[in-house]
């Protein structure tokens, strides 16, 4: 890694953050071949009962069935694979910054060049 390069970290602060985190890991988790089928049919319970008609006249019970078949079926997947998927979603991007002050430029970074905008008729 050149000095020009610096290090972003992905923050995982927020809970809708956290929430779409555990989604992505299920998916990757389902498309997983190291994972057995068995436990893939988990994941697809809860939507078979999300979308059931046969419900308890609860409206958080829907979430607190999805959430603790998501959790077992996490729980349940070989943890070498789960925080490998882990930490890919969590991974730092590592770049330059876009506000890179001018001072700092190079000459080689500036690319000087002319704009016509040709009217194809």
């Amino acid at each position: 890694m050149s000095d020009d390069k610096k290090i972003i970290p992905n923050k995982n602060d927020g809970f809708f953050e956290g929430v779409a985190n555990n989604l992505k890991l299920v998916y990757r988790l389902m498309m997983d071949a190291r994972v057995g089928i068995s436990l893939k049919t988990i994941p697809l319970l809860s939507l078979v009962y999300w979308i059931s008609p046969f419900d308890i006249p609860f409206p958080i019970d829907d979430a607190l069935v999805i959430w603790g078949l998501t959790y077992l079926f996490i729980e349940l997947c070989p943890p070498d694979v789960v925080a490998e998927h882990r930490e890919a979603i969590n991974n730092e991007i590592i770049g330059n910054w876009a506000d890179t002050p001018s001072s700092e430029l190079n000459e080689e970074d500036i690319i000087d060049a002319d704009y016509k905008d040709e009217d194809p008729q």
